[in-house]
């Protein structure tokens, strides 16, 4: 957002800088071009008084000697008076001049005008638009005058105007920098509140600090914290309140059913009893991943895996890991164990077999760790991955009541996941079998 912002501020001065570097060389040029339209006009008058002061044997030698910048002057033969309506030019010449001398314009010959310099495009010569005059002098001498036009003034890009110009766009990017940054800075500690608010949700509320707006959404967060606690502490207090006072009537209730005398009936009733008693530990489970008070801490994840694989392989399930040492990550040990556990224990269920892999990636331009789970199973169907997730979610095909569960399991390996910032996804593989890819951020 900060580069957004001093982007934005940057092209804005820049547009408005070159705006007002063209509106003021395009004055600066319209000034001088008057300037110099009037000043050619004084030379005029002053050449044409002189010449018409001298006699005539006089004039051809003064030509040649006097300064005549911009001015060419002729005679024309006496027919050639008889000329168009004045131009613009011409009336000024001759309001300088007065009514003691006849002015008129005369048709433009582009021969008589100066060439333009040559252009490596354009190899043909090119004359410049000039403005042709006839002027009679008091003893009929009449004179054709051609005025050069003025040159264009050149642009002021020399070096002082450049280094001028790098030094001023380098203080205007400090500037918005310091301004972005100044702008984006309350906006980027209340993103990584609200990320770190998914991991803790115990976690102190913002300094309520900085301008009358950003207090105000800082008040509303940390409102927004606050409600969500009481909102996940009651449903978690309720939760574990139920599920505790269930397990003693139902322990005293399995010991009465062992003096039931029908083996049949007892049985069947022990495995309901048993079924219900796996619901109470795995709602009391659900109910810690919700609301976990286990600190965060750099846990060896190659040794914390080799670890869970090695207790599911000697408990007789059929799991293999291809570790990668040395990664580190930031987790909640027994939380991010229970999680692996749940995975582990879903692949040998349902797919006979667990391969367990890590591998480093990239996720938004950050370090994480992928840990893969595969299985050997029938996968699950891509409309039904988003609801395994969800509470006591079972599917009727192999993963159902028959082969036990209570559809908790993904539920808690989700919110553990996503407290330590990460995310879990389900992907069928094409030679069959779910993959169970577990992503952790890397700490910088």
């Amino acid at each position: 957002m900060w580069a957004r912002v001093l982007a934005a501020l940057l092209v804005g001065v820049l547009l408005s800088a070159a705006l007002t570097v063209f509106l003021a060389f395009g004055e600066r040029e319209k000034t001088l071009m008057q300037y110099r339209e009037s000043h050619s006009i004084e030379r005029v008058e002053q050449l044409v008084r002189a010449l018409d002061a001298l006699p005539t044997a006089n004039r051809e030698s003064f030509l040649e000697t006097a300064p005549r910048l911009g001015l060419k002057v002729t005679t024309l033969p006496e027919h050639a008076t008889d000329t168009p309506p004045h131009s613009d030019y011409a009336k000024a010449v001759s309001e300088k001049l007065g009514r003691t001398f006849k002015v008129h314009s005369l048709p433009a010959d582009p021969s008589l005008c100066p060439p333009s310099p040559p252009q490596q495009h354009n190899p043909n010569i090119v004359r410049l638009p000039c403005e042709a005059l006839s002027i009679t002098l008091h003893d009929g001498t009449i004179l054709r005058l051609t005025v050069m036009p003025p040159r264009t003034p050149a642009p002021p890009l020399r070096d002082d105007f450049v280094q001028y110009f790098l030094l001023f766009l380098v203080f205007i990017a400090i500037l918005a920098l310091i301004i972005a940054r100044m702008t984006m800075r309350p906006l980027q500690k209340m993103a990584e509140a609200a990320t770190a608010l998914g991991q803790d949700i115990n976690r102190p509320p913002l300094p309520e600090t900085g301008a009358s707006e950003i207090v105000q959404a800082t008040r509303a967060f940390n409102a927004m914290q606050a409600r969500i606690r009481n909102h996940i502490s009651q449903r978690t207090h309720m939760l574990a309140a139920i599920t505790h006072d269930l397990q003693t009537p139902l322990t005293r209730l399995r010991l009465r059913l062992e003096k039931v005398n029908d083996s049949e009936l007892r049985e069947k009733l022990i495995n309901d009893l048993s079924g219900m008693q796996l619901m109470i530990r795995e709602g009391l489970d659900l109910a810690r991943s919700i609301e976990s008070s286990e600190g965060l801490r750099p846990v060896d994840i190659d040794s914390l895996l080799d670890s869970v694989c090695s207790d599911a392989g000697e408990a007789g399930q059929n799991v293999t890991f291809e570790g990668k040492p040395g990664i580190t990550v930031l987790a909640k040990p027994q939380a991010l164990r229970r999680c692996l556990t749940n995975l582990i224990d879903n692949a040998v269920k349902y797919g006979h077999y667990a391969r367990v892999s890590l591998t480093k990636g990239k996720a938004a331009g950050n370090d994480v760790l992928d840990i893969f789970i595969r299985d050997g199973g029938n996968g699950i169907p891509q409309e039904l991955q988003s609801k395994v997730f969800e509470p006591f979610f079972r599917i009727e095909t192999s993963r159902s009541r028959e082969s036990g569960g209570t559809g908790l399991g993904l539920t808690i390996a989700q919110n553990i996941v996503q407290q330590h910032g990460g995310r879990l996804q389900l992907h069928n593989l094409p030679e069959g079998g779910l993959e169970v890819q577990l992503t952790l951020p890397l700490p910088a």
